[in-house]
């Protein structure tokens, strides 16, 4: 069992950078891949990044890429979500997961679930 915690959230104008983190109790952290979803009011909940067991490959969505870069330190058991360059069509409820296999950004694959930190972007 994997508990996860979000932090960092909170009310940025666009334009702001903003760095979510995601602390996990588990200490074997280091076997799981990990992701960061975002869901908007009324909208289905949507892959923002993931990243790979070791940390060493990574990926991103279309609509976030060159902006957002997910990150990994296995010895802080933190997944980090660095957001620069902010919109307005980023506020949502920012998710981080964690997934035994590798590396997937599939929502399907991932077990567990943090309970979310808001990300509100003004204009």
């Amino acid at each position: 069992q994997v508990h996860l915690v979000e932090s960092g959230g909170g009310l940025v104008q666009a334009g702001d950078s903003l760095r979510l983190s995601c602390a996990a109790s588990e200490g074997t952290f280091r076997r799981y891949g990990m992701g960061w979803f975002r869901q908007a009011p009324g909208k289905e909940r949507e892959f923002v990044a993931a990243i790979s067991r070791s940390g060493g490959y990574s990926s991103s969505a279309d609509s976030v890429k060159g902006r957002f870069t997910i990150s990994k330190d296995n010895a802080k058991n933190t997944v980090y979500l660095q957001m620069n360059s902010v919109k307005v069509e980023d506020t949502a409820v920012y998710y981080c997961a964690a997934s035994p296999e590798h590396y997937t950004t599939d929502y399907a694959a991932y077990n567990y679930w943090g309970q979310g930190t808001q990300v509100t972007v003004s204009s």
